[in-house]
């Protein structure tokens, strides 16, 4: 227990234990004592996080107040709070902790000696505290002298908003809410991981661009041999982690990074991993960093404690967080030059755009605005059909600004370092979703080698019908009757009507991107 005077420190009058940045073994006894989780064969101890088994999206408000709310894209992700609204719940939450027994972790997001933030986490779940100590940069001996917090995040899942309805008019009893002004989040109702995670990365997200920073949603990694840095935009589901997590280059981060006049630098200090369906096989990597001081979400498990990662009984979005030193090939100072390449993945599902696709720079500006993925059956519920889904910079619910913003950064910065711009689709080829297959691992991860080795620059690229996009006539690895998609349906007629009935969804989307300051909607498909 630290010798901190943690009532002054935490607002709390009266505090009972204080778990001051517990170390593995003892967030391990923490959490078998609470009977917070169980052991399972792999080592990593699995949690339940109740009925929320993802972040709750409409339940997250930014207090509405001066200046910050100059500066926010206010609108369905971004939403106000009145302040006195705030300050009631602060209180409620603050009231919960008086007299229980809490854990506290003290931290930084951000590699980045220049812009690196101090994070404080508060929790009476000893689990909790376990995935913030995964997932943030964890201080060295020395660092947390004179510790002051820029930014505190109270996690009080026990408690719900009791007035949600009748007098705050909220959209339900759980809330997150961001105090820019106070330096404070508040949580309550829900006890998924993954909202300490996003808030602060949402907090990054509104910080440094303000500095001329671009924080992005993508992961990182460089080469062993030549220190080349690569990006990997894209939303979940897409390949973002696995493709970034490879043995030949050093894993700088699998989510959230910033780039700045001295390169890229991991937001982090771990790794967040879906673990549906994975395959010792195809991901030996992040199998691999699921052993004990790993943190297991809502997978299903059998006798003795045996993982099950086909099991979706629970929920499609079972996790693993770990320290990223569980990763054998990572950079340790979370940061690299430059980048040369950028990927953007997409999963399409309606079987319509290439492999792989060279990108100009208002192309990747255009792209990048879109976001665009798509949503198949049994992803979620309702969901029967393919869904198209656009978010913009790959990662438009953790944007407090404008998205133009983050895209008028990353134009800047390709300029400015002259970095390679693809358009990767791990999804399907040779149909849509119930006729088409899914582009195999293989060939992506061959698509993604000739990115990096160059040796994608030795073919010809060819204009996509539509949409543009430089498609190549060869790479090392992949079949040539797939590079360009439409060569790989049976029936070309049914692929030209998809096609552009996609374009047509594209075109739909980007209108509210174009401003009189800004329209790169020539960039994007053309339909006639």
């Amino acid at each position: 227990m630290s010798k901190m005077n943690w009532p002054d420190a935490l607002g709390i009058k009266n505090v009972g234990k204080v778990y001051h940045n517990l170390n593995y073994e003892e967030l391990h006894e923490h959490e078998i004592k609470n009977l917070e989780g169980n052991v399972t064969n792999l080592g990593a101890i699995n949690i339940d996080t109740g009925k929320f088994t993802g972040r709750s999206p409409n339940d997250k408000y930014f207090v509405y107040q001066e200046p910050s709310n100059k500066n926010i894209a206010w609108g369905n992700i971004n939403k106000p709070i009145k302040p006195d609204i705030f300050e009631e719940l602060y209180v409620k939450v603050i009231d919960h902790f008086e007299n229980k027994d809490i854990y506290v972790f003290d931290g930084f997001v951000g590699a980045s000696k220049e812009n690196k933030k101090n994070v404080r986490v508060v929790s009476e779940i000893a689990w909790q505290a376990h995935f913030v100590t995964n997932m943030f940069i964890r201080p060295k001996d020395g660092e947390l002298e004179g510790f002051l917090p820029d930014f505190t995040v109270y996690n009080a899942c026990k408690v719900t908003n009791d007035k949600w309805d009748t007098d705050h008019k909220l959209n339900s009893d759980v809330f997150v809410v961001f105090n820019i002004e106070k330096k404070i989040a508040i949580i309550g109702g829900t006890w998924y991981g993954g909202e300490m995670k996003k808030g602060l990365f949402t907090m990054m997200n509104y910080w440094l661009p303000l500095k001329n920073v671009l924080s992005m949603h993508c992961s990182a990694n460089i080469g062993k041999k030549n220190g080349d840095t690569a990006l990997f935009f894209g939303l979940s589901g897409t390949g973002k982690t696995t493709l970034s997590t490879d043995p030949d280059r050093l894993l700088i981060g699998d989510d959230e990074h910033g780039w700045d006049e001295n390169g890229i630098f991991n937001f982090e200090g771990g790794c967040y991993a879906k673990t549906i369906n994975l395959n010792p096989a195809s991901e030996p990597e992040i199998y691999n960093a699921i052993r004990k001081n790993a943190l297991l979400e809502n997978v299903c498990c059998g006798d003795n404690c045996v993982v099950d990662f086909a099991d979706a009984s629970k929920t499609e979005n079972t996790r693993v967080s770990y320290p990223i030193e569980h990763i054998e090939s990572y950079e340790p100072s979370l940061q690299g030059p430059h980048p040369k390449n950028i990927i953007f993945l997409t999963y399409d599902a309606f079987g319509v755009l290439p492999p792989v696709a060279k990108l100009s720079k208002e192309q990747a500006m255009y792209y990048f605005l879109s976001g665009y993925t798509a949503k198949v059956a049994g992803t979620e519920r309702g969901i029967k059909e393919p869904t198209a889904t656009f978010s913009a910079c790959f990662g438009e619910a953790f944007l407090p600004l404008h998205p133009t913003v983050y895209a008028k950064l990353l134009g800047e910065k390709i300029d400015t370092y002259g970095a390679n711009v693809y358009l990767i689709n791990t999804g399907l080829t040779g149909g849509k979703y119930g006729t088409g297959s899914r582009m195999s691992i293989k060939s992506t991860r061959a698509c993604v080698n000739a990115i990096l080795d160059g040796s994608i620059n030795s073919a010809n690229f060819t204009a996509m019908p539509i949409f543009g996009v430089g498609i190549p006539d060869k790479v090392n690895g992949v079949e040539d009757s797939i590079l360009n998609p439409r060569n790989a349906w049976k029936d070309k007629s049914s692929y030209d009507k998809e096609a552009k009935s996609l374009a047509l969804l594209f075109v739909k989307n980007f209108q509210k991107y174009i401003t009189q300051d800004s329209d790169y909607s020539f960039a994007g498909p053309k339909v006639s």
